[in-house]
């Protein structure tokens, strides 16, 4: 068996033949190899293709059986890590368009980079914002609601620490939040509400509501998912109704297995 492409080439050589070995032990369906054969592979020497194989073998990336080598369960784990993560964003959408509520609105999911929110997926109600963040855009943390759903998970320390080095805040509109005490003042308003609000920091015609999604385990990274009105549709019925439908859903995303009544 040979590889497709060059293995011996590139800035990192080593990582190179480390994913080449995978890619090999792969196509194997199961069958293990021998080190001769994986380095006749490689085209590389057999003592090289031993140190690789070692240090996968340590990383739980192989194993080595009495016929050789097949791939270890550390892929398994990564594999169902990266499988979690897409049906988690799947499910985001499939919540979003089926809600009563939820499918009218714009909706997002990000997570907590630093001082700033990566925003990972987002959903267009019937009259999208054209002015709100999109896939892969990144806002300052502090005034926006998703942030702030985040933030308030963090113990305060840790939020002071976080910004202790920010010298600029962005003041995106006239409320948005320009003091660590300031914002310190809004996280404690969203825990003891149980969500967070914009009303108007990020854009002055914007309301924008979030909660943190409850991690499915202890190695999950934090999420928020969030909705932006229009303040013209944000009556307190409506907002009331958002919140409902917001909590039910973030309840799934935590929980698959959970039912919801918003349907």
């Amino acid at each position: 068996m040979t590889t497709d492409t060059p293995v011996d080439r590139g800035t990192a050589p080593a990582v190179t033949r480390a994913v080449a070995i995978l890619g090999i032990l792969a196509d194997t369906q199961g069958a293990p190899m021998s080190l001769s054969e994986l380095a006749r592979a490689l085209g590389i020497a057999k003592s090289s293709t031993s140190n690789l194989c070692a240090a996968l073998e340590e990383g739980g990336m192989i194993q080595r059986t009495d016929g050789g080598y097949t791939l270890g369960r550390r892929n398994l784990e990564l594999g169902g890590a990266f499988l979690r993560s897409f049906d988690q964003v799947r499910e985001f959408y499939k919540l979003c368009s089926e809600s009563d509520v939820l499918s009218h609105e714009l909706l997002q999911r990000a997570v907590l980079d630093g001082t700033n929110v990566l925003y990972l997926a987002r959903h267009e109600g019937r009259a999208p914002l054209r002015l709100s963040a999109t896939i892969g855009d990144r806002f300052p943390a502090a005034p926006t609601a998703i942030g702030n759903a985040l933030l308030a998970n963090l113990d305060p320390d840790e939020v002071a620490e976080r910004f202790k080095h920010v010298s600029e805040r962005p003041r995106l509109t006239a409320k948005s939040v320009q003091t660590v005490e300031a914002l310190q003042s809004k996280l404690v308003a969203t825990r003891e509400r149980g969500y967070s609000l914009d009303e108007g920091e990020v854009f002055p015609s914007v309301v924008g509501i979030a909660m943190a999604i409850p991690p499915r385990s202890s190695g999950d990274v934090p999420m928020a998912m969030g909705a932006s009105m229009f303040r013209t549709d944000d009556s307190a019925e409506h907002r009331d109704r958002v919140v409902q439908a917001l909590r039910e859903a973030v309840t799934r995303l935590g929980n698959p297995m959970v039912l919801t009544s918003d349907r």
